[in-house]
């Protein structure tokens, strides 16, 4: 992201005109290797297919904002693999993680990791330590960096399956889990602020807080959430959770969140009614059945019909309702970024 680029997003999410509705996309690891023609295991592996592969995306497609930017993502298995589950790599798709068999019993006594020494956490600070010299040589700064959220993690050691049923029947054991999740992904995002030069931004993705009720997010997710952003007081803080569950979002402004990654799923106008003015929304394109699958035509429309729905440039990001879809042709992206061609700057 370039620091023009940075402003913009920082303008956005303060509620201010841009002149121009920008468009902001999450991308990672399972789009941008195949996006390329690249093997994931050279994308991840390898220090320099996974430098060139990102400076070629945003050399692409320079007006789109992409979000963190820079990332060093290992499927979803950063944060498991610092707890010690095994991790399986492909070729052709991010690596998976397995979870512990034997439900909470199965985590009992489990400590926070050491995001120095742990799993992949050090790999991926060695990477960040090792590249960013060469990030800000091409003109681009690492501004923001990104974890999954408590419960997606607890998830992920679990199952989603068992964690849901755990939350149920043994509450006490879930919030000694989410007590070490938490501790888990603020250390995670406050050892990658610290191992980079500039970072002013955290970008915290849980979809798992959309699998609750009302009664059981405000116990089980809201906390543990909102003591992660409160972490990074004066961070621009970005909140991803793209099930179709509104249960979190009256609330996603009072977790300390500047920006709203939100489900294709819920109209736009509707999401803004219920998070009210003053949070930025980014989204909320399809990500599957138009942005990946649609033709460029079918995209801009979309685009345009989001915008037009939310009814002011004012606090939007026009993004896709979740992240960038395996296989999302460049054509639909530098559709959706023409969409907003057409708006007027005063």
């Amino acid at each position: 992201m370039t620091p023009r680029q940075w402003e913009l997003l920082r303008r956005c999410a303060r509620g201010e005109d841009p002149g121009t509705t920008p468009v902001a996309l999450i991308v990672d690891s399972p789009w941008i290797p195949g996006y390329l023609g690249l093997s994931t295991l050279d994308y991840l592996t390898d220090p320099e297919v996974w430098l060139r592969s990102n400076l070629e995306v945003i050399q692409r497609f320079p007006e789109v904002l992409f979000l963190p930017g820079f990332w060093v993502e290992f499927g979803m298995t950063a944060e498991p693999s610092a707890f010690g589950c095994r991790v399986s790599f492909h070729s052709d798709r991010p690596p998976s993680a397995h979870p512990f068999r034997g439900g909470l019993g199965a985590v009992e006594g489990i400590e926070p990791p050491n995001p120095a020494a742990d799993g992949f956490l050090p790999v991926i600070l060695n990477y960040y330590r090792r590249l960013e010299p060469r990030v800000t040589e091409a003109g681009h700064a690492i501004k923001m960096v990104a974890a999954r959220g408590p419960l997606t993690v607890a998830s992920h050691l679990l199952g989603v399956t068992e964690f849901l049923v755990g939350l149920r029947l043994n509450p006490g054991d879930t919030h000694r889990l989410l007590r070490v999740t938490t501790t888990l992904v603020r250390t995670w995002l406050e050892a990658q602020a610290a191992a980079l030069e500039g970072v002013e931004g955290i970008l915290v993705l849980d979809d798992l807080a959309g699998f609750l009720s009302p009664k059981d997010y405000l116990e089980f997710a809201h906390p543990y959430l909102k003591e992660v952003f409160d972490a990074f007081p004066g961070a621009l803080r970005v909140f991803h959770n793209d099930t179709d569950n509104p249960v979190s979002y009256p609330y996603v402004r009072a977790l300390g969140a500047d920006i709203f990654n939100f489900t294709h799923l819920r109209s736009i106008d509707t999401v803004r009614a219920m998070t009210g003015p003053d949070l930025c929304l980014m989204g909320n394109v399809p990500p599957l059945e138009v942005l990946a699958e649609g033709t460029p035509v079918e995209v801009t429309a979309r685009g345009r019909a989001c915008v037009a729905a939310h009814g002011t440039r004012k606090g939007l990001l026009l993004s896709a309702g979740g992240g960038v879809s395996p296989g999302t042709p460049g054509d639909n992206i530098a559709a959706l970024a023409r969409s907003v061609e057409s708006e007027a700057t005063p």
